[in-house]
C-alpha cells in the first residue's frame, strides 16, 4: 500500500498505465492510495454531454469504464494494480470485492453503503446514512436514485488481466463541481461525502481505512 498523497492526474494516469504495460507474471501487486487537484475524468463510453459546464476545470479522456466523474482534494482514491488472472477470480468478482472493501469502510464510520443494481458505486441514504436497513423493493422506474447519494465512484480497466484506475470514495471535499455533470451519467444523481453526513475524519484516518480493507478484500 502506498499513500501518494495530492498528486497530479495525468501523472498518476501514465504512471498507471507504463506500470501495467511493463509487468510480468512475477510483478507484484500494488495498490496506490492518493488525491488529485480538481479534474473531471471521461470513461471509454463516456457521453460528451453529461459534461455539463466544466468551467476552468481539465476534463481527461481516459480508458476506463464508465462515465464522467470528478476528482477533487478530500477524496481517496485508490487504484489497485492486480494481477487477477494469479488473483484466481474475474473482474465481475474484482468489482463485488472493490465495492465490498468500500461498504466495509463505510461500516468503520458507522454508515450503511448500498449496491445499486446495473449502476457501479457505493450509495447512502440521504435521510438516514447510519440505517442498517436494506434497501427495500423495486427500485422507482423513473429515479433509481431516489431517496439515495452517491459517496463511492468505480471505474475500473483491465488490460491483459491487469487491473488499473479503481475506486474514488468522498471523504470532505467540495461537492459543486458534481453539479456540472451528470455524475456517471445520471442527470440530478446526488453526490454527497462522509463531511456533509455527518462523520468527522481526515483524509489520511479514511485512506488508511480504505487501504486495510482493500488489501482484505482483493487478497487471492
Amino acid at each position: 500500500m502506498q499513500l501518494l498523497g495530492r498528486v497530479d492526474y495525468d501523472a498518476t494516469y501514465a504512471a498507471m498505465r507504463e506500470s501495467t504495460q511493463a509487468r510480468t507474471p512475477a510483478s507484484p501487486d500494488q495498490l496506490w492510495l492518493c488525491e488529485h487537484p480538481p479534474v473531471y475524468t471521461q470513461g471509454l463510453a463516456g457521453k460528451a454531454d453529461h459534461v455539463l459546464n466544466p468551467g476552468d476545470i481539465p476534463v481527461v479522456q481516459t480508458d476506463r469504464g464508465g462515465q464522467v466523474t470528478f476528482h477533487g482534494p478530500g477524496q481517496v482514491v485508490a487504484y489497485p494494480l492486480i494481477d487477477l488472472k494469479r488473483a484466481g477470480y474475474y473482474v465481475k468478482e474484482y468489482v463485488y470485492r472493490i465495492e465490498e472493501a468500500v461498504i466495509r469502510t463505510l461500516a468503520h464510520f458507522g454508515v450503511t453503503g448500498h449496491r445499486v443494481g446495473g449502476a457501479p458505486g457505493i450509495y447512502v441514504r440521504l435521510d438516514d446514512p447510519f440505517s442498517h436497513a436494506a434497501l427495500s423493493g423495486p427500485m422507482h422506474p423513473a429515479d433509481p436514485f431516489r431517496g439515495l447519494g452517491k459517496i463511492a465512484a468505480l471505474g475500473i480497466k483491465v488490460s491483459r488481466h491487469c487491473t488499473y484506475h479503481g475506486v474514488a470514495l468522498n471523504v470532505a471535499m467540495d461537492l459543486e463541481p458534481f453539479a456540472r455533470i451528470n455524475p456517471c451519467g445520471y442527470a440530478g444523481l446526488q453526490t454527497v461525502d462522509l463531511s456533509t453526513i455527518g462523520v468527522r475524519t481526515t483524509w489520511d484516518e479514511a485512506a488508511q481505512v480504505l487501504g486495510h480493507k482493500l488489501a482484505i478484500y482483493l487478497a487471492p
